[in-house]
C-alpha cells in the first residue's frame, strides 16, 4: 500500500508530520525578508520556537537579528533603501500621519489592542470570536474589522478615481454610479418622510449605502443603542476603505479629499464619528490617530477644526511631546496661541512634563517656569475660562477671585468676551474639564490665577494689550467652527451659537455643508400632486418648515425619540 494511502487511513493529510524544532530554524546565511514569500504581510514581532539544547548560539543570533529586522511592517522592503539623517520637514514631522493603529496583522487594530491591555482578551471579544459555521469572508480592511454578523459585501457603487498630483501630494475624490445616485435620491425622500423606518428599509437592500449608515448611527447613538451605533459606522467605513484608490495611503499624510464635494464629505464624517466612538471606549490613542488622518485630508481648510480637538486627544494619551512639537511647527503660520484650547493645552503639557520622575532637577524646573509663563498668559488672554471651568469642576474659588473684575461675572459679558470666542471657551471647558480636575493641576491653575490677579493690580501692560486684541478679533466664527461645534453635542457650546446657525435646518449625514459645494449630479425635481387634502394648519407649518410630516407626533417632534425598528439591522 502506498505512503499516500497509508496517511489517508490514519487520517492524517500532507504537512501533519511533527517537525523537530531544528528544522524550523533560519540558517546562518539566511534572512527573514528573503524566506519571506512576496505580498505577505509580516507581524511587528516574529514569534520563533525555542531552541532545542543540541542549537548553537549562533542559530539564536540569527533569529535575533531576524526579529530586530521586522520591527516596522512598513519599513521591510524600504529597509535597504533608507539613508541616514533624512529629515522630513516641520509640518509632516510634527503631525506624523501615521496610523500606528493599523500596524497589526489581520485586522487586529490598535484599538483592540488598546482595549484588551486593560480589560483582557476575554472581556473585549466576548461572542465575536470566529466561528467556522455559517461564517462569512469580507475583504480585510485597515480601519476596521468586518465582522461575520454583516451582511454579505457587494460593491455599492462608490470609486476614488485620481485627479492630480502636484508636489508630491495625489487630489483623489470618491465618485457615485448611476445606480448609487439613485439609492442616494431614495434616501433624500426617507429623509424628508421624517420616519427612521423608511431608511431601515432602503438598507435593508442596500446595506452598505453610507449616508443610511451614518443617520440611523446618530438615531441609534440618540436612543442609546451605542454598538448598534458604532456597527453602522464601521460598516460605512468598511465600504468606504474597500472602493479606495490603489495609490491613496491612510499613512502617508500626503492625500488629499477636497470637503466641497459631496461625495468626499461623508467619509470624513464616518471618520469622526469612528474617532470619537474610540474615544469613548476609552481608547484615546488610536482616536489621535484617526484625528492626525482627518487633518491630513486638507490641512489648509480643516473642514471639520481637528484644530480644537487634537489637544485634548494628545492630553488624554499623554502625548505631550507631539502636541507641543506641532505647536512650534504651526504656530507662525496658523497663530495657535490665539485658540484657547492650544494656550490652556500647551501649559497643561509642560506642567506634565515638569511632574515626570525620570526628568532630572534642573530640567523640571525649566519644564515648570514654562509651563507657569504660558498659564498666566492664558489666562490673560482668554479669563472668560477660569469661571466656568472651576464650576465644572465642582471647585468654589477664593472671594478675591470672584470679587475681581478681571475673573468676576463681568468676563463673561458680551461686550468683554465676543460671541465667537464664547463658542471657543464654551467648547474647550465642556470638553477638558475633566483634566483640570487633578489636585496637583488645580493647585497650580490657583497659583497662577493669584499672580495674574498681581498682574493685572499692576497695571501690567500685556493685560491692557490682550484686551484689545479680544475686542478686534473672535467677532465671528467661521462656518467649520459651527460645524465642529454642531458634531461635538456640547450643550453650553450649541446654545452660544447664532441664530442663522440654530434656526437652519442641520441633517446627520451632512451637517452645515459649504456653501461653495462642488456638486457633481443634482437631485431631480418631485412631482408634487395637484390636490392635497391636508388642513390649514398643516399647510400653514408646511409654508415654515417645508420638511414637516403631519403624521410625525408632537410628543415626537419635541423629544427627538422618532420611533424606528433597530432590529431590522441586525
Amino acid at each position: 500500500m502506498s505512503t499516500r494511502a497509508l496517511r489517508r487511513l490514519r487520517g492524517k493529510q500532507r504537512g501533519q508530520e511533527e517537525l523537530d524544532p531544528g528544522e524550523l530554524s533560519l540558517s546562518a546565511g539566511d534572512s527573514l525578508e528573503e524566506r519571506a514569500e512576496p505580498g505577505e504581510e509580516q507581524q511587528d514581532s516574529v514569534c520563533v520556537p525555542p531552541p532545542s539544547e543540541g542549537n548553537s548560539s549562533s542559530s539564536r543570533k540569527n533569529k535575533n537579528k531576524a526579529q530586530k529586522k521586522v520591527s516596522n511592517i512598513y519599513e521591510l522592503k524600504k529597509k535597504k533603501k533608507k539613508k541616514k539623517g533624512t529629515q522630513e520637514n516641520g509640518l509632516v514631522n510634527s503631525l506624523r500621519f501615521k496610523l500606528e493603529n493599523i500596524q497589526q496583522k489581520e485586522n487586529h487594530n490598535y484599538s483592540e489592542t488598546e482595549l484588551k491591555r486593560y480589560f483582557g482578551a476575554r472581556a473585549v471579544l466576548g461572542d465575536q470570536r470566529p466561528r467556522q459555521r455559517n461564517r462569512q469572508f469580507h475583504r480585510s480592511t485597515w480601519m476596521t474589522n468586518p465582522k461575520d454578523s454583516w451582511p454579505r459585501f457587494s460593491r455599492p457603487g462608490i470609486s476614488m478615481p485620481l485627479l492630480e498630483t502636484k508636489e508630491g501630494t495625489q487630489y483623489f475624490t470618491f465618485e457615485h454610479s448611476r445606480e448609487y445616485q439613485q439609492v442616494q435620491f431614495k434616501f433624500l425622500d426617507a429623509v424628508e418622510s421624517m420616519d427612521p423606518n423608511n431608511i431601515v428599509a432602503l438598507l435593508q437592500l442596500n446595506p452598505y449605502h453610507i449616508d443610511s449608515l451614518l443617520q440611523l448611527s446618530d438615531v441609534c447613538r440618540i436612543q442609546e443603542d451605542q454598538e448598534m451605533a458604532r456597527d453602522l459606522i464601521e460598516r460605512a467605513l468598511h465600504s468606504f476603505e474597500c472602493a479606495f484608490h490603489p495609490l491613496f495611503s491612510l499613512t502617508s499624510g500626503t492625500s488629499r479629499l477636497d470637503y466641497l464635494r459631496p461625495e468626499n464629505r461623508a467619509f470624513y464624517l464616518a471618520l469622526y464619528k469612528h474617532m470619537m466612538f474610540l474615544e469613548k471606549r476609552g481608547c484615546p490613542r488610536t482616536a489621535l490617530e484617526y484625528c492626525k488622518l482627518i487633518l491630513s485630508l486638507d490641512p489648509d481648510s480643516d473642514p471639520l477644526c481637528m484644530l480644537l480637538l487634537i489637544d485634548f486627544l494628545a492630553l488624554r494619551s499623554r502625548e505631550y511631546q507631539f502636541l507641543l512639537q506641532l505647536y512650534q511647527d504651526w504656530e507662525e503660520h496658523r497663530n495657535l496661541s490665539q485658540l484657547p484650547n492650544f494656550a490652556f493645552s500647551t501649559a497643561l503639557c509642560y506642567f506634565h512634563l515638569s511632574q515626570q520622575e525620570e526628568v532630572d532637577h534642573e530640567e523640571s524646573n525649566k519644564q515648570r517656569h514654562k509651563a507657569n509663563q504660558m498659564l498666566q498668559l492664558a489666562l490673560i488672554m482668554f479669563p472668560g475660562v477660569l469661571m466656568p471651568l472651576l464650576d465644572l469642576c465642582t471647585v468654589q474659588p477664593d472671594a478675591t477671585v470672584t470679587s475681581h473684575t478681571f475673573f468676576g461675572p463681568k468676563s463673561q459679558l458680551e461686550y468683554v468676551q465676543p460671541p465667537a470666542l464664547t463658542q471657543l471657551t464654551a467648547l474647550y471647558v465642556g470638553r477638558t474639564y475633566n483634566l483640570w480636575r487633578e489636585a496637583p493641576v488645580m493647585l497650580w491653575l490657583e497659583e497662577s490665577v493669584q499672580e495674574v490677579l498681581h498682574r493685572v493690580n499692576d497695571k501690567d501692560p500685556r493685560v491692557e494689550e490682550c484686551q484689545n486684541k479680544r475686542k478686534q478679533r473672535y467677532q465671528s466664527a467661521p462656518r467649520n467652527i459651527h460645524r465642529h461645534v454642531l458634531l461635538s453635542e456640547i450643550k453650553e457650546a450649541i446654545s452660544s451659537l447664532p441664530l442663522e446657525v440654530t434656526t437652519q435646518p442641520v441633517m446627520g449625514f451632512d451637517p452645515l455643508p459649504p456653501l461653495d459645494s462642488l456638486t457633481s449630479y443634482t437631485r431631480p425635481q418631485r412631482q408634487r400632486a395637484g390636490s392635497s387634502n391636508e388642513s390649514t394648519l398643516s399647510l400653514f407649518f408646511r409654508s415654515l418648515l417645508p420638511n414637516f410630516n403631519l403624521q410625525v407626533s408632537c410628543v415626537e417632534l419635541v423629544t427627538g425619540q422618532l420611533p424606528f425598528h433597530a432590529h431590522a439591522l441586525r
